[in-house]
């Protein structure tokens, strides 16, 4: 159950996409799990509500995963020598492979889980594997969490291992209708999102099946998009009818609308026509720019994403990320955008910090609703940090401390990590 109180300390978040708004030394109101707002000097009305000074300490908004996988995280950061359909045949598909293990599969989601726990992320869009049990394990181990989450059960009938691939479409469809009859009215802050691993896993039957499935049960659905070369070109032969992947996606269904946004993770070489599909469906991109360099994938235009009204958030993706670390993430899609910039398009500008922190915050945290920042009326999700091994012989704005810590994460510990107001991790000195 959510408490109200107060939070005394140095306290950053996005304004909008292009400010961040500071208190040194400032208040930060959370009464029933919602935020009531960031002050200079306490309101008189918040003032008998239990206030824990944190004077030193940065406060900042709880981030959004919008891409993650829980069945990779045992071989983080290997394999990072392939390109992505190489790497999944050698590395994904076999470890997925495991997870029709349920005692496997219990002792690995309890490694994701616990890890998941101590990061900065609040909330995340989360995939899973074919196996029914196993997604209902990692749902019952992420509820104890405390982190709100969306996951996938994963539909795959082609092109997958010859131990993870179900046996046709109709098999598919029925074992997603299980799952979701199984965890019906299961969880409080874990919901289900309908997971094709992409067009090439999926056969059209399967594809229309999701989609209508989608719309009939009021589903979302996650994916991938335009992640890399050979498989665009895949897609072209396997949907030929298609004039670009999303179009693909469209024509069997499955891009989602503005009441159920779709989350479609990569877009590295998301096109003009590509976007136009991606914003007439409200659908979000993931963008993953430590996957996209580990796997050589390429560096994805989120500066033409944001220009065309394009929801962007950040995701982890982890294994062909190396970590869910969401601050990391934040350094590597500024200096994927500057390479972008310096390489490929000179007319097209590198994220500023505070676009970045915005993706990673508010622009993610969208997905789930009034999310990602501490205005008024949003859910109270902060982190309180702790920056005080980054030495330095100058005074620092909030602001720049805000932004050393996203270019010096390995002296920065969290102290504290709310999701709704409930305190859910609390260092250990």
């Amino acid at each position: 159950m959510a408490t109200s109180f107060v939070l005394k300390g140095d306290i950053a978040f996005n304004k909008d996409a292009n400010t961040i708004q500071t208190f040194p030394n400032g208040y930060l109101v959370c009464v029933d799990g919602i935020c009531k707002g960031a002050f200079q000097a306490l309101p008189e009305e918040f003032c008998n509500l239990p206030c824990y000074d944190y004077s030193g300490k940065l406060i900042v908004p709880g981030m959004t995963d919008l891409h993650v996988h829980a069945p990779q995280y045992t071989f983080r950061g290997i394999g990072m020598d392939l390109e992505l359909l190489d790497w999944l045949t050698q590395y994904t598909f076999p470890e997925e492979a495991h997870y029709a293990d349920l005692q496997y599969a219990k002792k690995a989601y309890r490694y994701f889980s616990d890890d998941l726990k101590r990061t900065f992320t609040t909330r995340a869009v989360v995939f899973a594997t074919i196996h029914n049990e196993s997604t209902i394990e990692l749902m019952d181990q992420l509820e104890k969490t405390g982190v709100v989450t969306y996951v996938g059960r994963v539909n795959m009938d082609r092109n997958g291992d010859e131990n993870l691939q179900e046996d046709s479409a109709g098999a598919s469809l029925k074992g997603t209708m299980e799952w979701l009859k199984e965890i019906n009215g299961r969880y409080q802050r874990t919901f289900p999102i309908l997971t094709p691993r992409f067009i090439p896993s999926c056969s059209d039957e399967l594809m229309r099946g999701l989609g209508e499935m989608a719309q009939e049960q009021g589903l979302r659905i996650q994916s991938h998009l335009s992640e890399n070369r050979s498989e665009i070109a895949w897609v072209k032969e396997l949907v030929p009818e298609a004039d670009c992947y999303a179009n693909a996606y469209e024509i069997l269904g499955a891009m989602g609308e503005e009441e159920r946004p779709s989350v479609f993770a990569h877009c590295v070489y998301s096109d003009e026509r590509e976007m136009e599909i991606l914003k007439k469906h409200h659908a979000f991109i993931a963008h993953c720019s430590d996957s996209n360099m580990n796997l050589s994938s390429g560096i994805a235009p989120v500066r033409k994403f944001l220009e065309q009204g394009i929801s962007v958030g950040i995701g982890t993706d982890v294994a062909a990320g190396s970590s869910m670390n969401m601050v990391k993430e934040i350094l590597n899609a500024i200096q994927a955008s500057k390479m972008y910039y310096r390489l490929v398009d000179d007319t097209v500008k590198a994220l500023t910090f505070e676009e970045a922190f915005y993706m990673a915050t508010a622009g993610g945290g969208a997905y789930f609703g009034k999310v990602g920042t501490f205005l008024d009326g949003y859910e109270f999700d902060a982190l309180v940090l702790d920056d005080s091994n980054m030495a330095s012989m100058r005074a620092m704005s909030v602001r720049e401390r805000v932004e050393r810590m996203c270019y010096n994460d390995a002296d920065l510990f969290i102290l504290k990590k709310y999701v709704q107001g409930n305190l859910t991790f609390s260092r250990t000195e």
